[in-house]
């Protein structure tokens, strides 16, 4: 399986939406997609087109969609209160996304409106959803996926929402609780689920190395056993706007942050940097027994400004003349990702 980090789509990525729609990629001289004479039209796909990739052939590929979408005919916002068009939801498809997770901080910015909008696009674009939801049923829904001969739980949870959730409909978007995680993740387990992974919004915002919380979450979470097994198998992190280090923490890989897939230029570049996340899971000789990860690889990215695009540092690498920026873009995102000695535990850089 592989994950991606956060799509958060700022005034430039929807500036560039618009203007790849209307086939001008220069942003700046497409038309206003604030604007309503824009008529709605919006192509997030050669943002995202550097994604597939690393899609491609893999049995399951889950992203990070941070914000909430707008309405179909707008009015569209970035930062700090988002409003994504809906296509996004089509191009999250078309890059080869199977599932996203959707608690984030941004989840509650426009209310339970919003979280219901969100939801019902990625339906629409055949996106499988989880960490916020349209009712108490839905949210105690495992969700369950099919990924080669494995069946996968994907939950996902928030530490914090930057607007709150109304009294009463906690039901919204996923606390970051570790006992919720741990009973949602023992229920997926009774469901079914062979292999169950927690993404998990949290951290501190443009640090590097993983702060106390993330350290004391993901030590409760990975040890806790069922009968002897992990109850997680795997711990997906965003929200840091920048690339986290991974780490086996008991036995279990945490990536604690896989940094911005999708952002507009901010100034500290390190929001444009992230990894791709791309595990292989192996089943167990004997019925019951865990799933383990046989590979673990990260896949160093960047968003490439004028025109935004998505790309791939390990292929950039491999070409005749690599691009300096490239090059250090790659250099930081390893330190990164390597900076609690994954690679002491088999970790390496895929392309």
């Amino acid at each position: 399986m592989v994950a991606t980090g956060d799509i958060l789509a700022h005034d430039a990525v929807i500036r560039q939406a618009a203007a790849d729609a209307s086939g001008v990629p220069d942003r700046d001289a497409g038309p206003d997609p604030f604007a309503p004479e824009n008529d709605g039209r919006y192509d997030f796909g050669p943002l995202l087109a550097g994604a597939r990739a690393v899609t491609r052939g893999t049995d399951l590929a889950i992203c990070h969609l941070e914000t909430i979408v707008g309405e179909d005919d707008g009015p569209f916002t970035g930062y700090p209160l988002f409003k994504t068009p809906p296509h996004i939801a089509r191009a999250i498809r078309g890059a080869g996304y199977d599932t996203c997770s959707t608690a984030s901080n941004h989840a509650m910015d426009d209310g339970e409106e919003g979280v219901r909008r969100t939801l019902d696009a990625l339906d629409r674009a055949d996106v499988a959803h989880t960490g916020t939801a349209r009712s108490p049923k839905d949210r105690d829904r495992p969700l369950l996926l099919r990924a080669g001969d494995a069946r996968v739980a994907h939950l996902s949870y928030v530490h914090w929402t930057n607007k709150e959730v109304p009294p009463g409909k906690s039901f919204l978007v996923n606390e970051l609780d570790p006992d919720r995680v741990v009973a949602d993740a023992r229920a997926a387990r009774a469901a079914g689920a062979d292999v169950v992974v927690a993404s998990v919004h949290w951290g501190t915002e443009w640090q590097e190395a993983p702060d106390r919380q993330q350290r004391a979450v993901a030590e409760r979470l990975t040890a806790s056993r069922s009968d002897g097994r992990r109850d997680i198998d795997l711990i997906l992190g965003t929200h840091a706007h920048v690339p986290q280090a991974y780490e086996k923490v008991n036995g279990t890989w945490v990536v604690y942050g896989m940094g911005d897939q999708v952002a507009g230029e901010m100034t500290d570049p390190r929001g444009q940097l992230g990894s791709a996340a791309r595990f292989t899971f192996t089943a167990p000789r004997k019925a019951g027994a865990e799933w383990v990860v046989t590979s673990a690889e990260f896949i160093p990215h960047r968003m490439a400004n004028d025109p935004l695009r998505l790309v791939n540092l390990a292929r950039a690498a491999e070409a005749a003349a690599f691009d300096p920026e490239d090059a250090a873009a790659l250099a930081a995102v390893r330190k990164a990702v390597l900076g609690q000695g994954a690679d002491r535990d088999g970790l390496r850089m895929g392309r």
